[in-house]
């Protein structure tokens, strides 16, 4: 069976067709930009589906203008995870020079627990024999996948890992902010 023909799913299928249209149109050239921030800004936000569309309008970014890196609870989680990785190749490579850590009021991660976490995974059908291996491994997944509670605290807590990284360039400013999930206003945190 051909790979275009094959249904992978009702969602999968109406992406995959809308995106056809999107080409054959050629919706693509008004979004057209390098690989270069002009704003000179990467962005480090929460994944939640509340921020989509609403964090670039509510700060008046466009296409081009940030790198914009999501992750549960816009956390900066390990000093040489994913996360700082991103960050230091956008600055190092690409020209960032300011960073804004960007949590957001009632955040799903706030509060997740890594007990409930497992949980949900044997729900879903993993094997009480893959968990245990993991922990053999040793993931602890109380600390792994437990929320942060205080957000302001996570806030600071991302702002000062990536401003005082040991090998971030120092002319780069970090800055923390909470934006409210229905209004998209900014807090200044750190």
């Amino acid at each position: 069976m051909d790979q275009q023909q094959a249904t992978i799913s009702p969602t999968i299928d109406g992406i995959l067709a809308h995106n056809r249209a999107f080409v054959e149109r050629r919706d693509f050239e008004r979004y057209t930009t390098d690989k270069y921030p002009d704003k000179k800004l990467a962005i480090v936000s929460c994944m939640d589906t509340r921020l989509t569309a609403l964090l670039l309008a509510a700060l008046g970014l466009k296409n081009g203008d940030a790198k914009i890196i999501k992750v549960a609870g816009a956390e900066v989680a390990h000093p040489f995870g994913s996360v700082m990785r991103s960050l230091l190749i956008a600055v190092c490579e690409l020209g960032v020079e300011d960073i804004m850590i960007v949590a957001h009021t009632n955040c799903g991660a706030q509060h997740m627990s890594g007990k409930e976490m497992v949980a949900n995974m044997e729900r879903l059908g993993v094997s009480a024999e893959r968990i245990e291996f993991a922990r053999h491994c040793g993931i602890d997944f109380d600390k792994w996948l437990a929320g942060f509670g205080d957000t302001e605290e996570a806030v600071r807590k991302s702002v000062d890992m990536v401003a005082n990284h040991p090998v971030m360039p120092p002319h780069v400013r970090v800055i923390g902010f909470i934006m409210d999930s229905d209004t998209g206003e900014l807090s200044v945190i750190c």
